[in-house]
């Protein structure tokens, strides 16, 4: 009897998410209300929701409960990048200002912006944090840090390397102005002008507008939005490349994270041909799922992997505070730091130093997870309700992104150019690429709280795109 009860529990359940009644992120109730409102036991309760989130209708999250998973059917996800072998000069860096501009309009949706809003953040713990920085620092702070960076911060990120086994201690870790910061350091330690990098394709316009001022050639990998780049493609580029960059976990904008065996295959076939790989893992704590995945670095044996990460999409963005943990090339690392930067700022140091202990960041991470898996699941089955059937969005597991592909007949130029006029900004996915590709692409972020303002924007959003 007791079986046939969670089974009708479980379909009725099932039969409300299907039909929309219950929405992708919504949190269901609690396994105590459900007792309380079938009058049911525990274990009957216990059993309806296993049933559910073994159909992937509903998945739990550790210490906050179970939340509606349902993905329509009907919207695919992109497929495999192809770009091809020669670039386009087409410029983008016009593109790419008139994004930034509105950045700072606080009247604008900005879908464009890559990091988490301010309601998501600790801000007025952080705040005391920088006031006891500022207390307890020689000059309150006006002192040059060491150049390898402040000790105590070098400790707690070697410290939370643990959940990958990492194995580091503070002498691996050098720390940086951010991770763009650590990247910049990496590429002028590495490599000369001329030189050629593989980077996934789309990628950061950042890291390509980086690889152009250092006069860097760049070849463009076929990346899958789940799985990252293909090995075959990498294979043949092998020959022709000084270097890898890669954003092995939650790549900006496709989401996608490469499984570990991909990982260990890179990290192998890279260091066959001794080619160094950055690996930018700044999202790699902001995952979805059971466990953070491991990043390359995990299974580098050569010290060929300069492991990257900052709390700029998590903790401070402004503060600028992220870290490289260089293997074999440290000291070629600290002579690049000294010439571009002499030190990092020491009271923002000393301040996310302190944070980092006594488990407040792990606090902070585990609601700022369950808030952006919310989002992106909104934001689904936003975009599956209001745009054009044939849209395709990608699923990440983890991050701030969905790379949303739109008939081919739409530039997200042009859609950049109608939606900024109703107060809503997108990436175009044309700012990821220094090809001329992903013209009917965009990037939209879901770092913000979601409200029904936001999804009214999105409806009009889609609105816009049927209109074109």
């Amino acid at each position: 009897m007791k079986e046939i009860l969670y089974q009708k529990i479980a379909m009725t359940m099932g039969s409300q998410i299907r039909q929309g009644t219950l929405k992708t992120g919504d949190k269901l109730p609690s396994l105590r209300t459900v007792c309380r409102e079938y009058g049911i036991s525990m274990n009957t309760a216990t059993q309806a929701y296993i049933e559910l989130e073994a159909k992937g209708l509903i998945v739990s999250r550790p210490q906050s409960g179970f939340y509606v998973n349902y993905k329509p059917v009907h919207l695919s996800v992109p497929a495999t990048s192809q770009p091809v072998a020669k670039a386009d000069e087409k410029c983008v860096e016009n593109l790419i200002a008139n994004v930034f501009h509105s950045l700072n309009d606080k009247s604008v949706t900005r879908l464009s912006l890559g990091v988490p809003e301010n309601e998501l953040l600790p801000i007025a713990r952080l705040n005391k944090e920088l006031v006891s920085a500022m207390r307890g620092l020689k000059g309150s702070g006006t002192e040059y840090e060491e150049i390898q960076g402040n000790l105590k911060l070098r400790r707690d990120i070697a410290r939370l390397t643990y959940t990958w086994n990492g194995n580091l201690n503070e002498e691996d870790i050098v720390t940086t102005a951010g991770a763009m910061n650590a990247l910049s350091i990496g590429l002028m330690a590495l490599t000369q002008r001329g030189d050629t990098i593989a980077v996934e394709s789309p990628v950061y316009f950042g890291i390509l507008q980086l690889a152009k001022s250092l006069g860097l050639n760049v070849i463009e990998l076929p990346t899958h939005p789940v799985t990252g780049i293909e090995i075959d493609a990498l294979k043949k580029a092998l020959p022709k490349i000084k270097l890898c960059l890669l954003v092995s976990n939650f790549n900006n904008p496709l989401g996608s994270c490469m499984p570990e065996t991909h990982k260990k295959e890179v990290v192998k076939l890279l260091a066959t041909h001794n080619i160094p790989l950055i690996e930018d893992d700044l999202y790699g704590d902001v995952y979805f799922g059971k466990s953070r995945p491991k990043p390359c670095k995990a299974f580098d044996e050569e010290g060929l992997v300069l492991w990257c990460g900052s709390v700029s999409k998590t903790l401070a963005p402004g503060y600028r505070v992220g870290w490289v943990a260089p293997g074999r090339f440290k000291e070629k690392i600290i002579h690049q730091k000294l010439i571009h930067t002499v030190s990092s700022t020491t009271i923002t140091q000393e301040t996310v130093a302190n944070f980092l202990e006594n488990g407040r960041y792990e606090h902070h991470l585990r609601n700022l997870r369950r808030e952006l898996h919310a989002n992106s699941l909104h934001y689904i089955r936003a975009i599956a309700e209001y745009f054009p059937e044939g849209t395709k969005v990608s699923r990440p597991q983890g991050g701030f992104m969905l790379w949303v592909e739109l008939d081919e007949r739409i530039d997200t130029a042009e859609l950049y150019e109608r939606a900024i006029r109703q107060k809503i900004s997108i990436a175009p996915g044309r700012m990821f690429s220094l090809q001329d590709q992903f013209n009917n692409c965009m990037r939209l972020t879901y770092g913000q709280r979601w409200t029904e303002q936001l999804e009214s924007k999105l409806k009009l959003l889609g609105s816009i795109v049927k209109g074109m």
